[in-house]
């Protein structure tokens, strides 16, 4: 429980500190904001403080924080202190300048930043692969919390010959037309508070359990440092890859630009990007331990051991919480990936009118794009849920992808930093990190090269270095030392 309790007050001391730190290398102003500039009644509507700051965390916070550390602990009790250093120094810091660079840039989507900090060659490699992650992203997003609430709801069988796991993957899919169409204040202004309640309702129940109920926790001391995992699986990359959501993730970047078009003040951005993913750098806390403590009182061993996270949720709540007070905590994990979904399809709506210049105040418009997006989306479900392989095939590319696109945003951010004089070894060294990531990963995986690990990791550290010099020498010729970042620029 010591390592446990050391994290948390790394993740809440080093956040408060930190975000102060990110803030000061930004300088937000009182500029107008771009919901308030482009007011339009869909896209750019402004909104309170509060809201917008419970909206991006239920954006951000989908079933990676949860699942991905529930299967990141597999590694020891090193999951409490590299979720909240990473959080803090990586996640957290991605998120805010993302979003505030997206405030200062008249509300462009994450595409749009690109082409404009990195150029039009890596914006067209940028736009596919984001595009394709938002996809996933929605793939998943309905998948996910629709086999919990066949499983855990409903105790059925998930599987796709039960009628029932059809009809809510279509009740999930039919909100996500509604959500993507509909202006944001509409739906997503009104029901996410609820949301975010039965969110913050279950963090909570499992924090308060892992004490009440007494669950032990390994301490570092005990296992020392472990570099694999049960299934062999090296630390570095699988477990930055696994837990994701928890420390940083691509997918964030995405959806903090959504919410810069409804942001008021450029001085709520800190509680807005930064503190919201402090927060579930908690919630991935809380359930890393929550199972860490079942799998040690030989609750979940077995199924965690046979990959089956969503089991382990079940028995964590129903365990912790008893039957109500499980089920609540079960609804507050199914609300987490739908409210994700939902958001990141909009994201693709808005990405691909801003991409090809649609006017987005034509319901039409809005209606003809929405039709080929979910096309798609319908099309790549049903191939995961009938191929016995299909949902691991998925999720594989889904990491990827997730991770791939967080170097890109972290790339933008340096430039970005480098254009405007600011210290940009605070993007560099984190978006490094995480090329190496991806890298090492891609190079290995069976979905990837396939090579051994000493020839992907040799690889992977040569083409790194490349990246970080070949980045400097291109910052230092284009943008002119001491250079601050105007208005729009």
């Amino acid at each position: 429980m010591i390592t446990f309790l050391i994290g948390l007050a790394i993740l809440a001391v080093g956040g408060a500190f930190y975000g102060r730190v990110c803030e000061r290398a930004f300088r937000p102003s009182d500029r107008k904001t771009p919901a308030v500039e482009k007011y339009d009644g869909v896209d750019y509507v402004p909104m309170k403080k509060w809201k917008n700051s419970l909206i991006e965390l239920l954006n951000i916070a989908g079933t990676g924080p949860i699942l991905g550390p529930i299967q990141g602990i597999l590694f020891g009790p090193i999951a409490f202190l590299t979720i909240p250093i990473g959080c803090v120094i990586g996640g957290a810091f991605h998120d805010y300048m993302s979003g505030m660079i997206s405030i200062r840039n008249g509300g462009e989507q994450m595409p749009g930043l690109v082409r404009r900090f990195l150029g039009k060659r890596v914006f067209a490699v940028y736009n596919v692969l984001v595009c394709l992650l938002m996809l996933l992203v929605g793939v998943v997003f309905i998948y996910t919390p629709g086999d919990l609430f066949v499983t855990h709801i409903l105790h059925g069988d998930s599987t796709p010959g039960n009628p029932a796991t059809w009809i809510v993957y279509g009740a999930i899919f039919a909100y996500y037309i509604v959500a993507t169409l509909l202006p944001i204040d509409k739906i997503i202004g009104k029901i996410y508070p609820v949301f975010g309640a039965i969110l913050l309702l279950s963090a909570a129940g499992v924090f308060a359990g892992l004490f009440i109920n007494g669950y032990h926790l390994s301490e570092i001391w005990e296992t020392g440092f472990s570099f694999r995992n049960p299934f062999g699986e090296s630390f570095v990359p699988i477990f930055f890859v696994t837990v994701a959501c928890g420390i940083v993730s691509g997918f964030h970047s995405t959806q903090a630009t959504l919410i810069s078009r409804t942001v008021r003040s450029e001085r709520e951005g800190r509680t807005t990007f930064y503190n919201m993913m402090i927060l579930e750098g908690f919630i991935a806390m809380v359930w890393a331990a929550a199972a860490m403590g079942a799998v040690n009182g030989g609750l979940a061993a077995e199924e965690l051991l046979h990959n089956q996270p969503t089991s382990v949720v079940g028995i964590i709540a129903k365990d912790m919480l008893g039957n109500i007070g499980g089920m609540v905590a079960i609804i507050g994990v199914i609300v987490l990936p739908v409210t994700s979904g939902d958001t990141s399809l909009r994201s693709l709506r808005i990405m691909l009118s801003d991409t090809f210049r649609v006017d987005t105040t034509k319901k039409r418009n809005n209606l003809a794009i929405a039709l080929i997006i979910f096309s798609v989306v319908a099309a790549i479900l049903i191939y995961a849920k009938s191929n016995a392989s299909g949902f691991n095939v998925l999720w594989r590319y889904f990491s990827w992808a997730n991770e791939c696109t967080a170097v890109f945003a972290f790339t933008m951010i340096c430039a970005y930093m480098m254009r405007g004089g600011m210290p940009y070894l605070m993007a560099l060294i984190p978006g490094a990190f995480y090329m190496y990531v991806v890298l090492c990963y891609i190079l290995n995986a069976q979905i990837g090269f396939n090579l051994p690990w000493a020839a992907s990791y040799a690889a992977s550290a040569a083409l790194t270095m490349a990246y970080c010099a070949a980045l400097i020498a291109w910052g230092k010729k284009t943008f002119l030392p001491g250079r601050r970042e105007g208005s729009g620029q």
